[in-house]
């Protein structure tokens, strides 16, 4: 067999093992799914009227806010699922496991390639099941037809590859499991310092640098374009290149990191 017919077959042997331990062990992602769903509850039915007063400059419209949050916490979903492999990997690591795989006659980087597939198909799915429950309770998409569909689709899995890159390589430099979830927490704490609940705009003037220059705040801004049918602007060109960026940064990091650590 040739090399890349070896990769491929060993990417796929460990893309269903981590799939498998996803099914088995769901309790993590189910967790960090929780999070993003309480958040959309909370925001739309605690303060919906309120916030959607605030950004409207009218009288209280929660469906406004709900297309409005929406978008935004369907990208922080993405960063609350990446944490659950954050933790896969620092536990491949840690308990032997990967060690065994380096004595077997297996393409190295399959090892990778399986936790990033996997982090990256249940992150889409994340994504579905928070935007079934926003449809359910409101949300509509206006002004999308099917190339903004396939562009916002794009886009979410372009997204899920970075952060899962950045994942990968937070879980190879951290010692254990709960470090591992520690040093991932910032996927977390972004969006909230984003565009994802308030525009930039409203935010005070020693806060906007944070929400302006980050990767969060360009996706959201392009998903809800594209979803809402409003403006893209310059952002659709950012949030791509974060996502290049931070996915080549996260690569590059990972493999030279999990090639030397011997652990």
């Amino acid at each position: 067999m040739s090399s890349l017919s070896l990769a491929v077959r060993d990417s796929s042997t460990m893309l269903r093992r981590n799939l498998l331990h996803a099914r088995r062990y769901p309790s993590l992602t189910l967790n960090l799914l929780l999070t993003p769903i309480m958040l959309l509850l909370l925001f739309v039915y605690v303060f919906g009227d309120t916030m959607s007063a605030g950004i409207g400059g009218g009288g209280p419209d929660r469906s406004r806010y709900i297309a409005y949050l929406v978008p935004g916490l369907l990208l922080m979903t993405i960063g609350s699922t990446v944490i659950g492999t954050a933790v896969s990997v620092s536990t491949d690591m840690t308990e032997g496991i990967i060690a065994r795989f380096r004595t077997m006659a297996i393409h190295r980087s399959s090892v990778l390639v399986g936790h990033v597939v996997g982090s990256v198909l249940q992150s889409i799915l994340s994504v579905v099941l928070v935007g079934a429950v926003a449809v359910a309770i409101g949300f509509r998409s206006t002004g999308a037809g099917v190339l903004e569909w396939v562009a916002a689709l794009g886009l979410l899995a372009l997204f899920a590859t970075a952060l899962t890159w950045i994942a990968v390589g937070m879980g190879l430099v951290s010692p254990n499991a709960e470090a591992a979830s520690n040093n991932a927490m910032p996927l977390i704490l972004l969006p909230l310092l984003s565009s994802a609940f308030v525009p930039v705009e409203a935010m005070p003037g020693w806060l906007r640098p944070i929400a302006e220059y980050q990767p969060f705040t360009p996706a959201i801004e392009t998903l809800r374009g594209l979803l809402l049918g409003s403006g893209i602007g310059h952002n659709g060109w950012l949030a791509v290149a974060w996502c290049l960026g931070l996915a080549v940064l996260g690569y590059f990091w990972s493999t030279s990191k999990f090639n030397r650590d011997p652990r």
